[in-house]
């Protein structure tokens, strides 16, 4: 009896528990970013020094100079983006190129951060538009796989026509496994990108819509 007890209050705590520990999680999650952002561009930083020495002209607190002097280097971005748009990228980039990428140690870090900046870049998103979601069928009726056209020309390889779909294996940026299959393997399936994306993000927990589903529908890819 008593342990009957014990285990449904235990129950009742864990229930608890696990409704509160993602919003817990979620705010110390958030409390640990604030810290890191506090020390790399806080006041007593060595960035947020320099935000100071902006504001300083303006006024007397240390605390404002360093508030002020963020928001006109934030504010600074709006041309320096609005010359990028105008076309001044390229010429931006062959600029660095030639300066900061041949500094030895710096270079190299540089392009890293290059590289992952630029897996953000809302390109891709113009990029995945372009595609279109199709049912890939291994074997013509075998197992059945969500994947992206990138193209819907086929292309010819030993006197056969394929298509190349990307299997996705991360969803956010999108990345995956190029495959060239057999055109007859390939059916579109009736869904935008958004349910494609919430499929992948979900790992699967989202369905596909019937219509999409559907394992009967003729190929419009075929030649």
């Amino acid at each position: 009896m008593f342990k009957r007890s014990f285990n449904s209050l235990l129950g009742t705590w864990l229930a608890g528990l696990l409704v509160l520990l993602p919003l817990a999680l979620s705010l110390a999650l958030l409390g640990w970013v604030a810290s890191l952002l506090n020390r790399l561009i806080g006041p007593t930083s060595f960035v947020g020094r320099l935000f100071s020495e902006v504001g300083q002209p303006f006024v007397t607190s240390p605390m404002l100079a360093w508030a002020l002097g963020t928001l006109l280097l934030l504010a600074a971005l709006y041309p320096i983006g609005l010359a990028v748009q105008l076309g001044l990228k390229e010429p931006l980039s062959r600029l660095i190129d030639l300066t900061l990428r041949r500094i030895p140690l710096f270079g190299k870090l540089y392009s890293l951060t290059d590289r992952f900046v630029g897996l953000l870049d809302q390109k891709q998103d113009a990029d995945l538009a372009a595609m279109s979601p199709v049912w890939c069928f291994f074997g013509g009726d075998g197992t059945a796989v969500l994947a992206l056209l990138p193209n819907p020309q086929p292309v010819e390889i030993d006197g056969r026509a394929y298509h190349a779909i990307l299997v996705p294996t991360a969803p956010i940026p999108v990345g995956g496994g190029l495959l060239y299959v057999p055109v007859e393997w390939v059916k579109p399936a009736e869904m935008g990108m958004d349910r494609f994306t919430s499929i992948y993000v979900s790992m699967g927990i989202t369905p596909p819509t019937p219509t999409a589903a559907a394992l009967a529908k003729p190929s419009l890819l075929q030649p």
